[in-house]
């Protein structure tokens, strides 16, 4: 049985069409969930046009976004009788949801992908195909190609 699930989310309803999964394989393993959202820094030649106390406001602004997102989400699990910790990363992606697994006991990822195929995935890459090639744990996937039942 799985101990412990990582589930990233991107802040889409899409992402978010994988919680009914994550509810059916939490909740009769008694699993603890982490709901992971990774954000990506500012840039160096953002930060020196905007300066440095507009890119750190910027900062704590997109923090509390993710936050109160993350929030609320653990609270809809919640009522599905879904205890969930939050994470923020920042960096890449898929490296940042590898590496969380990789170093917080992770057993298994659960994942919507967007089911982006032929030149769009080519062109833009999958954050969920990176993972699934190069995670050291299982991961469930779940593709979405439509809009949110």
């Amino acid at each position: 049985m799985y101990k412990k699930l990582l589930v990233p989310l991107d802040g889409s309803e899409l992402s978010e069409t994988i919680l009914p999964q994550v509810v059916a394989v939490a909740k009769p393993a008694s699993a603890a969930v982490v709901l992971l959202r990774v954000r990506e820094s500012l840039d160096r030649g953002v930060r020196q046009t905007l300066g440095e106390d507009i890119a750190e406001k910027l900062d704590t602004v997109n923090r509390e976004e993710i936050q109160g997102y993350l929030d609320r989400i653990a609270g809809d699990l919640l009522r599905d009788g879904i205890a969930a910790d939050i994470a923020i990363a920042e960096g890449n992606p898929a490296e940042a949801i590898i590496n969380y697994a990789s170093t917080h006991a992770v057993d298994l990822i659960v994942m919507a992908t967007h089911g982006r195929g032929g030149l769009t995935r080519w062109a833009f890459g999958s954050v969920a195909d990176k993972v699934l090639r190069q995670s050291p744990v299982p991961v469930l996937l779940s593709p979405v190609t439509g809009s949110r039942a």
